[in-house]
C-alpha cells in the first residue's frame, strides 16, 4: 500500500466507527440496552447504554467488503468478527439478571470483617460472596451494617464455556496457516497451541481492563499507534495497515466513550478489541513489542491472579477499580493507564533501536 492507501484505509475505519458508533448508541439507548455498575464508586453511570462493541462489527463488515483481496487484513478482520459475536453473546446472556446484592455501609465505629474484606467506618461494599451472605445478616442484627442499596447482577456463560470459545477462536486463526514464525522462530506443530495461548491472554487482558471510560479503548488505540511507528521505523511495512484499522477503531468510539462516557463496549467490544490485537501481532509477527505495549493489561491480569490465588487481598477487582476505592480519581487512572501505556512502547521502541 502507499501512503495514500494507508491514509484512506485509517479514514474510512474511522468515520465508519464514529457514525455506527452515534447510530448504535441511539438505537441502545432506546431498546434501554444500559449498564448497571456493580462497583459503588460508579454507580452513577447506571443508565449509560452498553454493547456499544456492536459498531464495530459494521465498521469490519465495512472494512472487509472493500479490502478482501488483502490476506492480513481480511484474516485479522475476519477474527475481530468473529471475536465480538463471541462478546455479544456473553453481552445478550447477561441482559437476564442472575441476582440481587445487597450494599451495605458500616454504621459502626470500628473496622469490621465481611467475607474477605476489612471494611472501614463509614465504607461501603457490595455483599458477594457465599461467606459474606452468610455473616451480613449477624451484622445487621447488631446495628453494625445498614443496608442501603441492591445491584442486579448479571447472568455469565461458565467459565469455561468461555475459555472453550476463545480456544475455537484461536483455532480459527490458526487454521488459517498463516502464523508459522513468531518472534524468529518456526513454529511447526506448536503453532495451534502459541495462537491459543495469544487469543486467550489477549481477550482476558483487554476485557479485564475494560472498566473505566475510555481506558481499554485508549490503551489498545495507544498500542495500535505505536505499532504502526514500530513498522514504520523498523523496514516492517506489513504491521501498518492492521493496525491502523485497530486505530481507527478506538479512535472512532472514544469521541463517544471517553470520559465521561456516553457508551459503554460491553463484551462485544472488548473481544473484537481483543482478538483484533492478538491476531495482528501475531500475523504481522511482532510479539516482543507487541507483548511490551500491552504490558498495563497483563500486569493487571497478573495482579487478578495473585488476588484470585489468595496471595494478595484487593479490595475490589481489578486493580484500576481499587486504585479508585481508595481515593484516586477516574480520571487520573485513565490517564496514567494510558501514559504508563505510551512509555512501555517508547521503551520497546527505544531497546529495538539500541539493543537488540
Amino acid at each position: 500500500m502507499i501512503d495514500t492507501d494507508l491514509l484512506i484505509l485509517f479514514l474510512v475505519t474511522l468515520i465508519s466507527s464514529i457514525f455506527f458508533t452515534y447510530y448504535v448508541r441511539r438505537i441502545l439507548i432506546n431498546a434501554r440496552i444500559t449498564d448497571n455498575p456493580i462497583v459503588s464508586e460508579h454507580r452513577h453511570k447506571a443508565g449509560t447504554p452498553t454493547m456499544g462493541g456492536i459498531a464495530f462489527l459494521f465498521t469490519i463488515s465495512i472494512i472487509i467488503s472493500l479490502y478482501y483481496q488483502n490476506t492480513p487484513i481480511l484474516i485479522v478482520s475476519f477474527m475481530m468478527l468473529a471475536g465480538g459475536i463471541v462478546g455479544l453473546v456473553d453481552d445478550l446472556i447477561g441482559l437476564k439478571v442472575k441476582e440481587v446484592q445487597k450494599v451495605v455501609v458500616n454504621c459502626s465505629d470500628e473496622a469490621i470483617s465481611l467475607g474477605r474484606l476489612e471494611v472501614e467506618p463509614n465504607e461501603e461494599v457490595r455483599v458477594a460472596t457465599p461467606k459474606a451472605k452468610a455473616e451480613v445478616e449477624e451484622l445487621l442484627k447488631a446495628g453494625k451494617v445498614e443496608v442501603i442499596g441492591e445491584v442486579p447482577i448479571k447472568t455469565e456463560p461458565d467459565e469455561l464455556e468461555k475459555i472453550i470459545c476463545q480456544i475455537v477462536l484461536g483455532l480459527c486463526l490458526g487454521f488459517t496457516g498463516y502464523v508459522t514464525t513468531l518472534g524468529g522462530f518456526q513454529l511447526g506443530i506448536f503453532a495451534i497451541p502459541v495462537v491459543i495461548i495469544g487469543i486467550l491472554g489477549c481477550i482476558n487482558a483487554v476485557n479485564l481492563i475494560d472498566g473505566m471510560d475510555g481506558l481499554a479503548a485508549g490503551i489498545v488505540a495507544i498500542a495500535s499507534i505505536a505499532c504502526c511507528v514500530y513498522g514504520y521505523l523498523f523496514g516492517q511495512p506489513n504491521v501498518i495497515p492492521v493496525f491502523l484499522i485497530l486505530s481507527g477503531l478506538c479512535l472512532g468510539f472514544l469521541v463517544f466513550n471517553k470520559y465521561p462516557a456516553s457508551i459503554f463496549m460491553g463484551d462485544t467490544g472488548s473481544f473484537v478489541l481483543g482478538t483484533g490485537y492478538a491476531a495482528a501481532v501475531m500475523v504481522c509477527d511482532i510479539p516482543y513489542f507487541g507483548v511490551c505495549a500491552l504490558g498495563v493489561p497483563i500486569i493487571s491480569v497478573v495482579v487478578s491472579l495473585l488476588h484470585r490465588a489468595h496471595i494478595i487481598k484487593l479490595p475490589v477487582e481489578p486493580l484500576h477499580h481499587t486504585l479508585n476505592h481508595y481515593g484516586m480519581s477516574e480520571k487520573k487512572i485513565i490517564f496514567t493507564y494510558w501514559g504508563a501505556t505510551a512509555l512501555l512502547c517508547i521503551i520497546g521502541i527505544l531497546a529495538k533501536m539500541y539493543i537488540f
